[in-house]
């Protein structure tokens, strides 16, 4: 994973989890708070989600064959999606069912000075672990606003870390103040409550992540600047006088498929236009370097059939 993958900060989210897991499920051994069992489930969730990131990282890297010519790069977003699921089910789900019985069922919390180690702990180790999430996105990011990023970001792979991690302080921050009401007022029933929030939060971070991963696995085209890049690079002014119209597609974050029809002169012999097209190609390149795939089809741009509206630019996307 180069541009965007962000392995680092996968890695970093990783090693974090899995020590975090073991310990909130020692806290969990020694209090029986349910705040720390769901947690500990949330962190194993994050573990396997991690590693199903690298799995699909390593998994997109193979070559294209005859019956997937066009690589497997979109495996990325199949395994972005399937962290989704995992954390709606393994994450959200189980939080709030065990929220429920607590609040049912509420019973002493034992030796809470486990469960508050435990959770600061594991705020300081998720911390750092956000940080260099925060880091790796930063040098991709741009100007964009992090919801911009979040959403308009071709590789899913830092999203759903930066996603998981945020997730996750907010949950240790809820649960830590479940645990802290709960040996306050001796009322277990604020450790149910602290664990259907987190609960809550998981589901809610679970359904923008499946939205967002299952617009890329839909098919998702080039963004507006490159786009624009490709528009102009296209063009030389001598046999190439325009785009008639223009598809983008994104085979994985770090492939393009380009399909377009360019307006060429009339009188153009066969030679100047496959030059033209050659040469329009390697300028594309130039400009996009992930344009990987191009089809470019020479055609007569007629002002009439673009004045009745027959000109297959004005079709959706086809600005």
């Amino acid at each position: 994973m180069s541009a965007s993958g962000g392995t680092k900060a996968i890695v970093a989210a990783l090693s974090a989890n899995l020590a975090i897991a073991v310990a909130k499920f020692v806290a969990f051994a020694f209090s029986g708070s349910s705040s720390m069992l769901a947690e500990g489930v949330h962190s194993l969730a994050d573990s396997g989600n991690q590693g199903l990131l690298l799995l699909g990282g390593k998994k997109a890297k193979r070559a294209a064959t005859e019956e997937h010519p066009f690589g497997y790069g979109r495996e990325r977003y199949i395994y972005g999606f399937l962290v989704s699921i995992v954390l709606f089910t393994l994450g959200g789900v189980f939080a709030l069912y065990e929220g429920y019985e607590k609040i049912q069922n509420p019973h002493k919390l034992d030796n809470w000075i486990w469960p508050v180690a435990v959770l600061l702990f594991a705020i300081v180790a998720e911390g750092l672990s956000f940080r260099t999430a925060v880091k790796e996105s930063n040098e991709l990011r741009g100007k964009q606003s992090w919801a911009q990023f979040i959403r308009r970001a071709k590789a899913p792979e830092l999203p759903v870390v930066l996603l998981e991690d945020f997730g996750a302080l907010i949950g240790l921050v809820l649960a830590l103040c479940g645990v802290g009401l709960t040996v306050a007022t001796g009322d277990a029933l604020w450790d149910g409550i602290g664990t259907m929030c987190i609960g809550a939060l998981l589901v809610l971070i679970a359904l923008v992540l499946a939205a967002e991963t299952k617009s890329l696995l839909l098919g998702e085209a080039a963004g507006a600047d490159q786009v624009a890049k490709i528009r102009a690079a296209a063009v030389d002014g001598d046999v190439v006088t325009g785009v008639i119209h223009m598809r983008t597609l994104h085979l994985g974050p770090e492939e393009l498929l380009v399909a377009a029809k360019i307006a060429v002169q009339h009188d153009d012999t066969a030679t100047q236009v496959a030059d033209a097209i050659n040469a329009a190609e390697a300028r594309i390149r130039e400009a996009v370097p992930i344009a990987r795939v191009i089809y470019l089809e020479p055609d007569i741009y007629s002002e009439a059939a673009a004045a009745t509206g027959n000109n297959p630019g004005k079709a959706p996307g086809g600005r």
